[in-house]
């Protein structure tokens, strides 16, 4: 199952139900205007991809993006506008994955969580990350 998570008709993430791909072939999930593109590949044995190099190319890229894989426990994403007010609360279990994309997050580990987390680099701490204080727990909201 994919799920895209926006606010004011901007994707600020996509969430991956991992272990619900099924789908045959070669599938990208992410639009094509994401820095991080994500795809999911299903081929049978045997099944041969050419051997090939990926040509330099220069691209600019303004922020950084990241995907976070659960590989266990339970996750909450809180959502902010770029602006830093909160919006929403999302929780990820095993096996999901998502793709931040837009605006700010934070992160709660509801249970003890093992993640993967990928992003663009090299990152640099002080050019990168603003941080901003958290929304009071009470008055978290759960996005369905």
């Amino acid at each position: 199952m994919i799920e895209k998570i926006k606010s004011k008709n901007k994707i600020l993430a996509i969430v991956v139900r991992t272990n619900k791909i099924r789908k045959n072939g070669v599938n990208f999930i992410s639009p094509k205007s994401f820095v991080l593109q994500l795809g999911f590949i299903n081929r049978p044995k045997g099944y041969d991809i050419k051997p090939h190099t990926h040509k330099n190319f220069l691209r600019k890229i303004n922020k950084t993006s990241e995907v976070l894989f659960v590989k266990s426990g339970l996750l909450r994403v809180d959502f902010y506008s770029n602006k830093k007010s909160y919006l929403f609360s999302k929780l990820l279990k095993k096996d999901d994955l998502i793709i931040l994309n837009e605006g700010s997050h934070g992160f709660k580990m509801l249970k003890k969580c093992n993640l993967i987390e990928i992003k663009q680099g090299p990152f640099f701490k002080t050019l990168d990350k603003i941080r901003f204080n958290k929304i009071d727990e009470k008055k978290i909201k759960i996005k369905k």
